[in-house]
């Protein structure tokens, strides 16, 4: 477990809900550590289907998991970068295809058990932005501000849809649409961790709130809690 003299800001939420735009933002703007554990999962799903084993083979993804390589940092433009085992893999970890595959092995018992501790590790000084789907519930439940971000299906599916544009990536809008809803629906009914709000979370709807508005009300949450 992170120690409790690290805060932490921990932001979960369904595909498209902003969560990793917010956390981002919120980061850079407290310089703070930032920890994209859905990243985890999606280059745990590339790493194994680099080795060829089979995302139903639960013990082998987990080895997969734990004997990762990966790199978080930023291009010249500021830009997000991921390497894996040294190589650039940021379009293919954001693509749809990725975020299918994450979404199949987060379900695996031992997949998320190999992943703890190397998301726990990243709660280091000054402090630490985490989003995913299970940080307030499982990663990091003694964080001191939990939010739950969400959006109606169809603004998260424009959303998804427009950052797809922005990279160059074609996608169908219906597409999006009906993968972030099966997404949602597998996501909140599986066994393990199941996507929800922890009880002592801050549900924030950003259906009709601009990127700036949501971080100014999460800096303004942070502040309310003695963080700055």
């Amino acid at each position: 477990m992170a120690s409790s003299a690290v805060p932490v800001i921990a932001i979960d939420g369904p595909s498209g809900s902003g969560k990793g735009t917010i956390a981002r933002a919120v980061a850079r703007r407290l310089g703070w550590h930032l920890l994209d554990s859905g990243a985890l999962y999606r280059l745990t799903a590339l790493a194994s289907q680099s080795a060829g084993i089979d995302l139903a083979d639960a013990p082998r993804v987990a080895q997969a998991a734990a004997g990762m390589d990966v790199q978080f940092g930023s291009t010249d433009d500021a830009d997000e970068l991921i390497r894996l085992a040294g190589h650039d893999v940021t379009g293919e970890v954001r693509s749809e295809a990725a975020g299918h595959a994450a979404s199949v092995v987060a379900q695996h018992a031992p997949v998320r058990a190999a992943l703890i501790d190397r998301q726990r590790a990243f709660a280091r000084p000054p402090g630490l932005v985490a989003d995913g789907r299970d940080m307030g519930t499982v990663i990091f439940p003694s964080a001191g501000l939990k939010l739950f971000l969400t959006a109606d299906v169809e603004v998260r599916a424009r959303r998804r849809h427009k950052q797809l544009k922005d990279k160059g990536i074609d996608a169908s809008l219906a597409a999006l649409f009906l993968e972030i809803a099966e997404r949602d629906k597998r996501d909140s009914t599986r066994a393990v961790a199941p996507l929800r709000p922890s009880e002592d979370a801050v549900v924030l709807d950003s259906t009709r709130l601009t990127i700036d508005e949501v971080v100014t009300t999460v800096l303004g949450l942070a502040k309310a809690r003695g963080y700055f």
